[in-house]
C-alpha cells in the first residue's frame, strides 16, 4: 500500500513539473510524381535550390531539389530512385542549398553527380562540403591568362594555344575526335602540377570505362578525378554533374592550385535541362529549350578563371565539348557556348575522314587569348604556321585546275604537304614542349624539305627517339626553360644534322 502511494506521489510531482512544449515543422505532401519530377503541396516557405528530403514507405530518405516555386505547389527534381516515392508521401524542406562533399582523396577516383564513389574502392569520409551553385569570381579578383597549359597536341599548342584559367571550346560532329583531344590534354599534364577533372555527361558507361582504363595505364589517374552521370541515369543527375565537378575544382582552386575541367559534353547537359524544364511545365523557346538555357552554361563556365595572388592565385581551366549536327556551328547551343568561351577548337568531319587527325580546321579554330598562352619557343617557331596552312589550302585548290605551276608555288605546295603531315598526331601520344619545338624547328627551317611527305611521321618519330637517347639533358633543359636562344637554335640544328646524317 505504501509503495502504491509512493508511485502516486511521484506521478503527481512529474505532472506538476510538466511544461508543455510545442514544436512545428513545415512539411509538404507529394501530389504527383513521375519521370524524376515531384509536385509537392504545402511548402510555402521553401527557397529556390533548397534541398528537399522525401520519406518513403520503405523507410528510405531520397534527396530532391526545389526548382519550380509556384503559387500552390513546388516542382522538385529528384536525385536517385524516384520510383520509390508515392503520392501522399511526406516532403521535408531542410533550409540548406545543395552542396557536395569534397576531399583531396577524390583524386584518382570515379564519382557520381553527387560526388559519391562508384568505383567499388570504398566510400570517402570527409566533413568538408562545397555549394554546387556559386557566384563566379568578380572582375577584380581575376588575373589575365598568361601561363601556358600545354595540351601536348602540336596543332593546338602551335595555332590555338590554351592558358591556365582559359575556357576553350572543343566543337565538332560526333566521331571526330573531340574526347580524344581532351584525354590527350589530361595525359599531357603528368608532372605539370595540375589536377584534372573529367566530367562525362550522358555518355555510354562502357566508353567511360575504356577512358578510365587508359588514364590508369598512362598513370594519369594519379592527378585525375572522373565524374560520371551515365546515359542510363535520370536527367537530374546529368544536369547536376558539371556543377558538382566545378564545386570540387573550386575546392582545389581555393587552395591556390591549378585545375583542368573537361565537360564532355554540354550538348547532352542542355538536353537534360530541356527534359527537366519540359517536365516542370516551363514554357519552351527556340528548339524547345527553356529561355534560361544560356544562363545554364554561362553561370557554369564563368566559374573558370585565373585568380590573382591576393585571392590565392589558383585557376580553373575549362575545356567544354559541344557536338554539332552536320557541321552546323550556327545552331542554338553551339552559338551560345561559343559566345561564352575564349575561343574554339573546331574539328571537321571531312578532315577526319581524309586521315588528318586530330581533324582541326585551322581557319575556324581560334584562341582569343592568343600568344599570351604560348611558351616563347613555340611562339617563335609557329608564328607563320596558320598562314602557311591557309596558303597551302588555297594553292592546293588552284593547282588542281592547272598542270603548270611555277617553282615558287611548287615550293610552297611541298612545304604545305609537310606541314599537314607534321600536324598529324596519334591518339594517346601527347608531345612535350621540347619534342614539339624540335619538329617545328625542322619544319620551318627547311630541314624536312628533302624528306618524302608520306615518310614525315616516321622521320619525326625517329628524331624524338634519337633526341631522347642521345641528348636527354638538352631535352630536359628545353622542357624546363622553353626559349629559342641562339645557343638552343645551334644545338637543334646540330642534333637534326646528326640525325639526318645517321639516316642517309
Amino acid at each position: 500500500m505504501a509503495q502504491a502511494q509512493l508511485i502516486i506521489d511521484k506521478l503527481k510531482a512529474e505532472i506538476a513539473g510538466f511544461a508543455e512544449e510545442q514544436s512545428s515543422e513545415q512539411v509538404g505532401t507529394v501530389l504527383e510524381v513521375g519521370d524524376g519530377i515531384a509536385k509537392v503541396a504545402g511548402l510555402d516557405d521553401v527557397a529556390y535550390s533548397e534541398i528537399i528530403l522525401f520519406d518513403t514507405a520503405a523507410g528510405n530518405q531520397i534527396t530532391g531539389l526545389a526548382l519550380n516555386l509556384e503559387e500552390d505547389q513546388t516542382g522538385v527534381v529528384i536525385f536517385g530512385a524516384y520510383k520509390e516515392i508515392k503520392e501522399g508521401d511526406i516532403a521535408r524542406p531542410t533550409g540548406r542549398v545543395l552542396s557536395v562533399p569534397v576531399s583531396e582523396k577524390m583524386i584518382g577516383r570515379t564519382m557520381n553527380a553527387l560526388l559519391e564513389t562508384i568505383d567499388g574502392k570504398g566510400a570517402i569520409e570527409t566533413n568538408e562540403t562545397m555549394p554546387v551553385e556559386k557566384i563566379a569570381p568578380g572582375v577584380m579578383t581575376r588575373e589575365p591568362v598568361g601561363v601556358p597549359m600545354q595540351t601536348g597536341v602540336k596543332s593546338i599548342d602551335a595555332m590555338v594555344p590554351v592558358g591556365r584559367g582559359q575556357r576553350e571550346l572543343i566543337i565538332g560532329d560526333r566521331q571526330t575526335g573531340k574526347s580524344a583531344v581532351a584525354i590527350d590534354t589530361i595525359l599531357n599534364q603528368k608532372g605539370q602540377n595540375l589536377k584534372c577533372i573529367y566530367v562525362a555527361i550522358g555518355q555510354r558507361e562502357s566508353k567511360i570505362r575504356k577512358i578510365v582504363q587508359q588514364l590508369e595505364e598512362q598513370g594519369a589517374m594519379e592527378y585525375t578525378t572522373v565524374v560520371l552521370a551515365g546515359a542510363s541515369e535520370p536527367a537530374a543527375m546529368n544536369y547536376l554533374a558539371p556543377y558538382s565537378a566545378t564545386a570540387l575544382a573550386e575546392y582545389f582552386m581555393a587552395k591556390g592550385e591549378d585545375v583542368l575541367v573537361v565537360y564532355d559534353d554540354l550538348s547532352k547537359h542542355a538536353m537534360a535541362y530541356r527534359q527537366m524544364s519540359l517536365l516542370l511545365k516551363r514554357p519552351p523557346g527556340r528548339e524547345a529549350y527553356p529561355g534560361d538555357v544560356f544562363y545554364l552554361h554561362s553561370r557554369l563556365l564563368e566559374r573558370s578563371a585565373r585568380l590573382n595572388d591576393d585571392n590565392g592565385g589558383g585557376s580553373i581551366t575549362a575545356l567544354p565539348i559541344i557536338e554539332t549536327q552536320a557541321g552546323d556551328v550556327s545552331a542554338y547551343i553551339p552559338t551560345n557556348v561559343i559566345s561564352i568561351t575564349d575561343g574554339q577548337i573546331y574539328l571537321e568531319a571531312d578532315l577526319f575522314n581524309k586521315g588528318q587527325r586530330p581533324a582541326i580546321n585551322a581557319g575556324l579554330s581560334v584562341s582569343r587569348v592568343g600568344s599570351a598562352a604560348q611558351t616563347k619557343l613555340i611562339k617563335k617557331l609557329s608564328g607563320t604556321l596558320r598562314l602557311d596552312l591557309a596558303q597551302y589550302r588555297e594553292l592546293e585548290a588552284f593547282a588542281q585546275f592547272g598542270s603548270d605551276v611555277d617553282d615558287e608555288t611548287k615550293k610552297r605546295l611541298e612545304r604545305g604537304k609537310r606541314t599537314v603531315e607534321v600536324l598529324k598526331q596519334g591518339q594517346y601520344e601527347p608531345q612535350s614542349v621540347a619534342q614539339q619545338g624540335a619538329v617545328m624547328y625542322a619544319l620551318t627551317k627547311g630541314h624536312m624539305d628533302d624528306v618524302d611527305a608520306d615518310k614525315i611521321g616516321e622521320w619525326e618519330a625517329g628524331l624524338h627517339k634519337y633526341m631522347a637517347s642521345n641528348h636527354k639533358d638538352f631535352v630536359n633543359g628545353l622542357n624546363e626553360k622553353p626559349e629559342l636562344s641562339d645557343e638552343v637554335e645551334e644545338t637543334l640544328k646540330k642534333i637534326i644534322g646528326e640525325y639526318k646524317e645517321m639516316n642517309n
